[in-house]
């Protein structure tokens, strides 16, 4: 009999589930996506149904539930912090009741599963732990330093250890813990939310807007937050997380949180950004400062690291692993040779890392190597004619025509020639992305030779900040012709220097700094996607397709009817729906399948 596992991240942002059975990793969705509320906060209970259905197996024979949090961890270190600095009492209270919330998921199973029998036990399993087996047992690796950071989990920002061996053999441990109340993901969110950028996980903005900018506020940032052996400090007098009872709720599943800095801060660095006002050129130093703050901190860590270790490759997971900037460097910049970032550094994470780590628990074996990130959501073509089906009056309406085509390379040529011609696509294949990309399933793509369509898009579709970039796919053996560093990024997790001779070629994907936050695509593990992007190239020379999240502000989209709904309320070209190809202003009128349950829609 299969031993079956679940993984949570509940009762926080970004709430997920996973599912392994005989300790390998099956399938894994971010409840956001079901709920269609960016972050969504609270118990995953539509993930959870998603990952059964998939896996073909009732809720009665899973045999536990892993929850990435242990409220047993740390015990020592919260009460010599409790007796020390003696937090407001509304602060002891609100943490006592976030992990009675998390401990009591099986009553928010039973609610979810009613008439259900549940035999599976809860396993907490340490926040960072979870982290760590999310990258390390995920990982290529035989063996490599295993190093978490972020915000805050079970009383730590950050963790690190050694992962060895495969199968059976596999271990993982922690070291060592950075403990409450100092934190590299505290400082990012507080000078996030300093800037302006209020909403939880704006962090990429900063990011996004850092190469604008020069960093002439470092000497200052340097009061605020600073190595330390073996991890980093905060200057507590400028925050506020550790001595006050901060809100953080989540109204219908959207995680909000209170201000993280105190006025100190602003008497250091001067007034905070009103939201929405003018973005100057301080602003977009403060940003750069930021950033090159956060990569002073995280390299001194790695380079103690190493020091200590003597290890050549890290794997990498937390919050903080969404800093693809500081990635990128990390070969460069410090004496480690080989890097895998979790496809999901985040919490979601978590559920995937806790179910692994309650597998081997339970003496199964190491998962195999996780190349992709194809583990969500996925329909077949009958289902999406369905979908096409539904809304046919307002396809006709708009006078979209609509090809059903089986021959792959036909869809493909279609599809480039319409990406030639400047026009922005909808690409709707396979399996959803597992994490916060979309990585050629979920995708809206256009031609990185244009300089004038990030303006398209955003008019078009995305509305979104000018100062942030679009991000380019790249066939995996063409890096080396295209980027400075050669290297596998699945998770588009890394950003990399452009070749200067390349950059004039590919303005679109191409940052103000020269730089792209790359997604490698390989034949093996994406065909599909592969395949267009070739043809492109073999039409353009370019190997390399614009890439961005298929969405209007809202989570990626999930189903079929969701990518339709998008393509409607948006001035978006064309969408492709696995092998229906929906065309505004078609180039060339091809007849639909007389056969198809949406002929009546040809026009």
């Amino acid at each position: 009999m299969s031993h079956i596992v679940i993984g949570l991240n509940a009762f926080h942002a970004d709430s997920a589930a996973a599912l392994v059975i005989d300790g390998q990793l099956v399938v894994a969705a971010e409840e956001e996506r079901f709920r269609r509320i960016k972050h969504w906060a609270g118990f995953p209970s539509e993930a959870i149904r998603f990952c059964l259905a998939e896996a073909g197996v009732s809720i009665d024979q899973v045999d536990c539930f892993a929850l990435n949090t242990d409220p047993a961890s740390a015990r020592t270190q919260r009460l010599l912090y409790a007796i020390k600095a003696r937090p407001s009492l509304g602060l002891v209270i609100e943490k006592l009741k976030t992990r009675h919330a998390r401990m009591g998921a099986l009553e928010h199973l039973q609610q979810a599963f009613p008439g259900e029998t549940i035999r599976a036990k809860l396993v907490p399993v340490e926040h960072h732990l979870a982290h760590l087996a999310s990258a390390f047992d995920c990982s290529p690796f035989d063996s490599a330093l295993a190093l978490s950071i972020d915000g805050f989990g079970d009383f730590a920002s950050g963790a690190y250890g050694i992962g060895r061996g495969q199968g059976a053999a596999c271990q993982l441990a922690i070291d060592e813990h950075i403990y409450f109340p100092h934190s590299l993901g505290i400082f990012y969110q507080a000078m996030t939310q300093y800037l302006g950028f209020l909403n939880y996980g704006d962090e990429y903005k900063v990011m996004g807007l850092a190469p604008y900018g020069t960093p002439v506020y470092l000497p200052k940032l340097r009061e605020v937050v600073g190595a330390a052996p073996g991890g980093y400090a905060l200057d507590l007098k400028h925050f506020r997380h550790h001595r006050d009872a901060l809100n953080y709720q989540w109204e219908n599943g959207e995680p909000k949180f209170d201000r993280l800095y105190s006025s100190a801060l602003e008497t250091l660095l001067g007034p905070a950004r009103e939201p929405g006002s003018e973005l100057t050129q301080a602003h977009k130093d403060l940003a750069a400062s930021v950033q090159a703050m956060y990569e002073e901190c995280f390299f001194a860590l790695l380079q103690d690291l190493h020091r200590r270790y003597g290890m050549s490759q890290l794997a990498l997971a937390g919050g903080c692993a969404q800093n693809s900037v500081a990635n990128g460097k990390i070969t460069a910049r410090t004496a480690f040779k080989e890097v895998y970032v979790a496809a999901s550094g985040a919490d979601a994470g978590g559920a995937v890392g806790a179910a692994l780590v309650a597998a081997r628990r339970a003496g199964q074996p190491r998962t195999a190597t996780v190349p992709h990130a194809y583990l969500g959501t996925h329909y077949s073509h009958a289902q999406c004619a369905e979908a096409i089906a539904a809304v046919r009056d307002q396809l006709n309406a708009e006078q979209v025509h609509i090809t059903e085509l089986h021959a792959r390379e036909e869809l493909c040529e279609r599809v480039v020639q319409r990406i030639i011609a400047g026009d922005v696509i909808g690409w709707f294949q396979g399996r959803m992305e597992w994490g916060p990309r979309a990585l050629g399933n979920r995708s809206i793509l256009a031609d990185p030779r244009r300089s004038d369509i990030k303006d398209i898009l955003n008019s078009k579709i995305k509305r979104r900040e000018s100062f942030r970039p679009f991000a380019p796919s790249i066939l995996r053996e063409e890096v080396v012709n295209w980027f400075e560093q050669d290297a596998e990024v699945p998770f588009m997790a890394q950003v990399f220097p452009i070749r200067s001779e390349q950059r004039e070629k590919i303005p679109a994907v191409c940052h103000v700094d020269g730089s792209g936050r790359l997604q490698t695509v390989s034949a093996e593990h994406n065909p599909e996607y592969a395949r267009l992007i070739r043809c492109f190239m073999k039409h353009t020379g370019v190997p390399i397709l614009l890439n961005t999240s298929f969405n209007e502000n809202e989570p990626v989209v999930c189903k079929p009817e969701e990518a339709l709904a998008c393509f409607l309320r948006t001035k978006m070209d064309v969408l492709v729906l696995n092998n229906w190809l929906l065309e505004r202003n078609p180039m060339s009128a091809v007849s639909t399948n007389s056969n198809s349950p949406i002929g009546a829609l040809e026009t």
